[in-house]
């Protein structure tokens, strides 16, 4: 019988990457899959070259479609998936009455939507097994409201509960769905958002104007701080918690 396996989403960079790689060092056969081929090409050569096994497949999570023949590739290449982390993930910032309705429906397909497609798939395949662990990457930002981010955090707080509600419906079944949510992560997402030193010292002091706290723990989060949440949530260390948030941002939403 094959070994068990695990997807993640959003796997050609930032958190996605570091979760792959996480799973992978533990020897874990890791489906990885991104909506760009060229990123997802870089994450799975660095794999491989580690000795992992791994199968990379370019999917677009928006599409119900897609999600499913992501499973399925998993399964018949690399085994049961009893794991899966939903990483992919697309920001965009403005004041909300400014927002564009592109800006607010891509947020929506891919942190919510996808979250919604890919989990469904894999807990299709999981219910029959009775077991497997689902987690999903929201955010800080989808239990505090932050200036400028009306649609990310909109969108994460769909994924957290969406997460949530999946875990209540599968508890019975011996499946865990849980939730981390990260504050600010240094990844491409986030230096985005920076122009200068100026702006990453005023994510670390936070910023009174924004109504927003800075970070107690005075430092940005490392992909790597994120992804360790994320095992620990997959872990049988973790066997007997569901539809928990597991926040990551040292501090700065003081524990809320």
């Amino acid at each position: 019988m094959q070994a068990s396996a695990a997807v993640v989403t959003g796997a050609g960079g930032g958190v996605g990457r570091a979760v792959a790689a996480a799973l992978a060092a533990k020897g874990v056969p890791v489906a990885v899959a991104d909506s760009d081929p060229a990123t997802l090409a870089v994450t799975a050569d660095k794999l491989a070259a580690d000795g992992a096994r791994v199968l990379p497949v370019p999917t677009d999570v928006r599409s119900p479609a897609q999600a499913r023949a992501l499973i399925d590739a998993a399964e018949e290449h690399l085994g049961p998936v009893a794991q899966l982390v939903n990483a992919a993930g697309v920001l965009h910032v403005g004041e909300a009455c400014r927002l564009s309705d592109a800006q607010w429906e891509e947020c929506i397909a891919v942190n919510a939507t996808g979250v919604f497609a890919v989990s469904r798939a894999a807990a299709e395949r999981m219910v029959p097994r009775r077991s497997g662990s689902i987690v999903t990457i929201a955010s800080n930002a989808a239990g505090t409201a932050r200036t400028g981010m009306g649609a990310y955090a909109a969108s994460k707080a769909a994924a957290a509960m969406f997460t949530k509600c999946l875990g209540l419906e599968l508890a019975e079944r011996g499946i865990r769905c849980n939730v981390v949510a990260p504050g600010s992560t240094d990844t491409p997402m986030l230096r985005s958002m920076w122009s200068s030193d100026a702006d990453r010292r005023a994510t670390l002091d936070g910023s009174p104007g924004a109504y927003r706290v800075g970070i107690p723990l005075r430092r940005v989060a490392s992909p790597d701080d994120v992804a360790a949440a994320a095992l620990f949530l997959l872990s049988d260390a973790a066997a007997h918690i569901t539809m928990h948030t597991l926040t990551v941002d040292g501090g700065a939403t003081l524990g809320v």
